[in-house]
């Protein structure tokens, strides 16, 4: 899930140990790389976009965008552990970081303080809370993103406040507003994370219209030992206008070394204005391959839009649908 990583979730692979003391610095990290085909369309094919520029033909989503093979990123994650402080420094470089992190080459840098065993005050860069998906392709089932993760925000700069209320845990954020390490507009941006048994409600809200009002619901729930089942869900508004969407993500484990999952995904348009807004169904099949701490992920993928034709097919007329096959490597250390 698109949660913000704590040093849980980097669980480090290189640690100096003091004598008698528990790990103080860790090293973790990812590199991925992809080869992508279109089934639908000519690789090299383009189109038209807004600007009336040519462009070449791409999922309306974040990342894996290009055909051939093509790079993702490395990604170095370095954190220092004290009593009950401690830091977090997470540097990306490559096409994938490039396209999230908006300058700097770092994903994450935060300095957090245990105040008590109920209560982490973080602050300074890190990712957001909202949705199911994350930046970096180890944290993901699926190698290509969702929709809603990509209209989403992806980091925040500010101060947040995390309460281990025993069933429930809360969450609350004063940030600069969305995807900007500077604070560029004077406004800033509230969140807020409530969480129950691995589901989680969450808030945003701005008011320089930078994102607006996002509602948001990530959870998932595992209906046997080897079957589980994701659901991200979503609402946006700002200035009257915004996204909404729905991802279901069923997830088969055949083996201790190879998982199948479907992401179906329903993510729309609206407007208060205008109607017969564009709204697109995507669905993407993915199987899940590990040898020791190598993911191999063969994909296919297939966007069908409505009210509205944004590819080309193989004669090079205006189409409204997408399909391409992609193989992925991850190295996670």
């Amino acid at each position: 899930m698109k949660k913000i990583f704590t040093l849980l979730t980097i669980t480090c692979s290189v640690a100096v140990f003091a004598q008698d003391e528990a790990p103080k610095l860790s090293i973790s990290g990812t590199v991925d790389a992809y080869y992508q085909s279109y089934l639908s369309t000519a690789d090299d094919s383009t189109v038209l976009n807004d600007e009336g520029e040519e462009v070449p033909v791409a999922f309306g989503s974040s990342f894996a965008d290009e055909t051939g093979f093509a790079l993702g990123m490395a990604n170095l994650v370095v954190s220092y552990e004290g009593e009950k402080t401690g830091v977090v420094a997470d540097v990306v470089f490559g096409p994938r970081g490039d396209a999230a992190i908006g300058g700097y080459n770092l994903n994450q840098l935060y300095a957090y303080w245990n105040v008590s065993e109920t209560t982490t005050l973080t602050m300074g860069r890190f990712n957001t809370y909202l949705g199911y998906e994350v930046i970096s392709p180890a944290g993901n089932f699926n190698y290509s993103t969702s929709y809603l993760f990509s209209s989403g925000p992806f980091s925040m700069v500010g101060l947040k406040a995390d309460f281990d209320l025993g069933d429930f845990s809360l969450m609350l954020a004063l940030m600069n507003p969305t995807d900007v390490n500077n604070n560029t507009t004077g406004g800033y941006a509230l969140g807020a994370q409530l969480g129950y048994a691995g589901q989680f409600l969450n808030l945003y809200y701005d008011d320089e219209e930078v994102l607006g009002f996002e509602i948001d619901y990530t959870g998932g729930f595992d209906l046997s030992d080897d079957f589980f089942l994701g659901i991200n869900g979503a609402y946006q508004v700002s200035d009257d206008a915004g996204f909404y969407g729905v991802a279901l993500y069923p997830q088969l484990a055949t083996s201790e070394t190879f998982t199948i999952g479907l992401r179906g995904e329903l993510f729309g348009l609206h407007d208060d204005e205008a109607d017969d807004l564009p709204s697109v169904f995507a669905t993407t099949l993915t199987g899940s391959y590990t040898v020791e701490n190598l993911t191999i992920k063969p994909e296919v993928r297939l966007d069908s839009w409505s009210n509205s034709e944004p590819y080309v097919d193989n004669d090079g007329l205006a189409s409204d649908s997408l399909s391409a096959f992609t193989i992925a490597a991850i190295y996670s250390f």
